[in-house]
């Protein structure tokens, strides 16, 4: 028996094409809704956990249990971390995922890398702590010195001693700044510098932000030497920061007394 499809009519064409469609259809949404999630588990996920702060030697048993895996995929330092735990990770926590993905990690460092001091110098304190920030270095002190900079960075220190610009220090490390405190243009009362020893009065006009200037030395063999007889501004006066004060001392001039140089 022979059995023959044949259109007898323009609307048999139609009906034969659109049965044609409708199995190509069927077709396309069974292998998308049914052959698809069948074979790669779809609806299976589960969620992903915290990981942050977990010590790196603990993560595999720790996703394994999971059935997750994990990349190192970067490293970081962050001083405030402990060396070799997990600083961040991709996907985020708490998202789902199908089981046996790959979480990518991000390590913190055990040791800092080096980074260049930046120039902190006539900078704001605010500015200033901001590019500390930016360089991976944390702020420390502040300490307040009289000037007329209200709130300027004078000076940068590490680990008490002045830092220059450029100097190799490790990332994560405290720097403490000197800030001007907008005091030095108020007036304050000149020391008395009488009767003290040369060497002591450099401090005392250190410490008052005054700089020494002229020195004039006045033999007197019989007495004790290098004590201060004069000064100027005279003890009491009003003087500002950066004021310039000269002394006049007891003793001879060391430099007179260098043989002369062929």
């Amino acid at each position: 028996m022979k059995i023959s499809f044949k259109a007898e009519s323009k609307r048999d064409v139609a009906l034969h094409l659109g049965i044609i469609i409708s199995i190509f259809v069927l077709f396309v949404l069974a292998f998308f809704y049914i052959y698809l999630p069948y074979t790669t588990n779809h609806g299976q996920t589960v969620s992903v956990p915290d990981l942050k702060g977990m010590p790196l030697e603990k993560v595999d048993e720790f996703l394994s249990d999971r059935d997750l895996e994990y990349i190192v995929d970067d490293s970081t330092y962050d001083p405030r971390a402990q060396p070799l735990t997990v600083h961040s990770q991709d996907p985020a926590p708490n998202a789902k995922v199908k089981q046996g993905r790959k979480i990518f990690l991000t390590i913190n460092a055990k040791n800092p890398p080096m980074v260049k001091m930046p120039k902190l110098i006539n900078r704001s304190f605010t500015n200033a702590q901001s590019e500390l920030e930016s360089y991976g270095l944390l702020f420390g002190k502040a300490v307040y010195k009289p000037d007329i900079q209200v709130n300027m960075v004078l000076e940068q220190r590490y680990k008490g001693q002045e830092i220059a610009e450029g100097s190799p220090v490790p990332k994560g490390s405290v720097i403490d700044l000197v800030v001007g405190d907008g005091l030095g243009n108020q007036e304050f009362d000149m020391p008395d510098l009488r009767g003290k020893p040369f060497e002591e009065i450099q401090t005392i006009l250190g410490g008052s932000g005054l700089q020494l200037g002229s020195i004039i030395y006045q033999p007197q063999p019989d007495s004790s030497q290098n004590i201060i007889l004069r000064q100027k501004p005279a003890e009491g006066s009003k003087v500002r920061v950066g004021d310039v004060v000269d002394v006049w001392i007891r003793g001879s001039d060391p430099a007179q007394s260098l043989p002369a140089s062929d």
